[in-house]
């Protein structure tokens, strides 16, 4: 039996976010990938984990889209690897990965893999340059047939479906410029797949490593897959342990780490940092009234993470050259939790280059 502390513990430390300083090669949640999503995304979780972004650039890292269709940071010299990691289990995998466009598809026999394939090859040709991603879409619009299209009422235009679009990209050879917005999407210098994505770079046993004990269900959860592919793809030198009365599997080499895990850092977690990422809310964060508040529908917070525990929610609030962090905390917080978490907001305000007005502590 093991009890959720030891769990968050174990993820505090194997995904380093007790530690001050780091480098791009020994950050491990760049093996998984890092999201970047909103103003808070991958450059602010690579900084709570020690990692000095002021110089951060596209030689050292790239930004493609992967798992979930969502954008992730990726060691440069890990690209050709990370393609064939991402790279479907299966057909049937691939359907449940490209959601709503898997049914016209099947409808036109069209399978599954061969349609990203087509996609793909559709999508080089059309990237020679630079290219923003409405140009990009508006030109396979013209190319494609109607199985890879539908109609966007919104833009009262006919788009490819979107899923299909972002997961080809990397198929493709094509990655997104860093800091664009609407992203520019360009090739990849040099591309190549890699013919197997390693033991590192293997999403499920990264998984386990950087967000484990897990189940099956949860990595597929994750990775949108299906979880059939992924039993059949399950790491055999795992160990049992049971966590919330589940039965998951943790690596056998972490077993020591797990029953060993502590931490005492204090930190200001975006809302799409890894840590929140894991497939096991309830053990994240047992209470629903404070899950419901952390996981919105839309409109994610951050979260304050102190000492291996999630105690509360926060929030950025700009007006005009006024920079202040709103927190929302789910208990009392000591003297001394406040003073680290104003540090944090410090540090917060540094990375994003503007002045902390103060930090507003919810009653």
């Amino acid at each position: 039996m093991v009890d959720r502390h030891q769990v968050l513990n174990f993820r505090v430390r194997a995904q380093q976010l007790d530690r001050a300083e780091g480098t791009l090669a020994d950050t491990a949640v760049l093996d998984l990938g890092v999201q970047n999503t909103g103003p808070d995304g991958a450059r602010w979780a690579l900084a709570a984990r020690g990692v000095d972004v002021t110089a951060l650039s596209g030689e050292e890292v790239v930004l493609l889209w992967t798992v979930r269709g969502a954008p992730h940071l990726y060691r440069r010299g890990d690209v050709g690897h990370v393609v064939a990691a991402i790279e479907p289990f299966s057909d049937a995998d691939a359907g449940k990965r490209i959601y709503d466009a898997a049914k016209p598809l099947k409808a036109a026999g069209i399978a599954n893999l061969a349609a990203l394939d087509e996609v793909a090859a559709r999508m080089r040709a059309i990237v020679t340059t630079p290219t923003v991603k409405g140009d990009v879409s508006g030109r396979l619009a013209t190319v494609l047939p109607e199985p890879y299209l539908r109609f966007c009422r919104p833009c009262d235009a006919t788009h490819l479906y979107e899923m299909p679009f972002r997961l080809a990209a990397a198929r493709a050879g094509l990655e997104l410029q860093l800091d664009t917005s609407p992203p520019i999407l360009q090739r990849i210098a040099g591309f190549r797949k890699a013919s197997a994505p390693g033991d590192r770079l293997d999403l499920i046993r990264a998984y386990l490593r950087l967000l484990g004990p897990a189940t099956p269900k949860q990595v597929a959860d994750y990775l949108d897959a299906a979880v059939k592919d992924v039993k059949a793809r399950w790491p055999d030198d795992v160990i049992d342990v049971t966590v919330d009365g589940e039965v998951r599997s943790l690596l056998a080499a972490d077993e020591e780490a797990l029953a060993s895990a502590d931490s005492r850092a204090t930190r200001l977690l975006g809302p799409f940092d890894l840590f929140l990422q894991a497939k096991d809310r309830a053990t994240l964060v047992p209470d629903a009234a404070h899950a419901k508040e952390l996981w919105p529908v839309l409109g994610r917070p951050g979260a304050v993470l102190v000492d291996g525990e999630l105690v509360g929610t926060w929030r950025p609030r700009k007006s005009g050259r006024t920079f202040t962090v709103a927190v929302q905390p789910w208990r009392r917080l000591s003297d001394a939790t406040r003073k680290a978490v104003t540090a944090q907001a410090e540090h917060l305000a540094a990375h994003r280059r503007v002045p902390l007005g103060g930090v507003d502590f919810a009653s």
